[in-house]
């Protein structure tokens, strides 16, 4: 089944792309726990991140590490927290948080509610980073 990632890979969703290849693509979580929030996820549409193949799963991972430090440069923070929790859309992927304390990536807390415009200019001084 279609889950709101592959549409978004597909491009029937907009996001705010902060980078991509041919396998992985990383976007503005727009419900973010805090500013610079990233969603990394496999182009390919798997449900459960245990379940892509071992080096997916280690290029995923590499493919994340190339982002974590544009995001750190550019949202002042202590580190990126990282986290897959998996339960609320069909489709592996990782959270790259910026924190400054534990309770950043506290997934139970309210999101944050920002703008399009807020979302576009964080996404494209990550970018600037890259």
């Amino acid at each position: 089944m279609s889950s709101i990632f592959s549409k978004i890979v597909q491009g029937e969703i907009p996001c705010h792309k902060i980078a991509e290849d041919d396998q992985f693509l990383a976007f503005l979580d727009v419900m973010p726990l805090v500013e610079g929030h990233t969603l990394v996820i496999p182009k390919q549409e798997i449900d459960y991140i245990f379940d892509l193949d071992p080096e997916v799963l280690a290029d995923l991972m590499k493919f994340a590490q190339r982002i974590a430090p544009a995001i750190k440069k550019a949202i002042p923070c202590k580190r990126i927290g990282v986290a897959v929790i998996g339960l609320e859309v069909p489709h592996a992927h990782v959270h790259l948080v910026p924190l400054n304390r534990m309770l950043d990536i506290n997934f139970s807390q309210e999101k944050l509610k920002l703008s399009q415009e807020s979302l576009a200019k964080t996404a494209e001084h990550i970018r600037s980073f890259i």
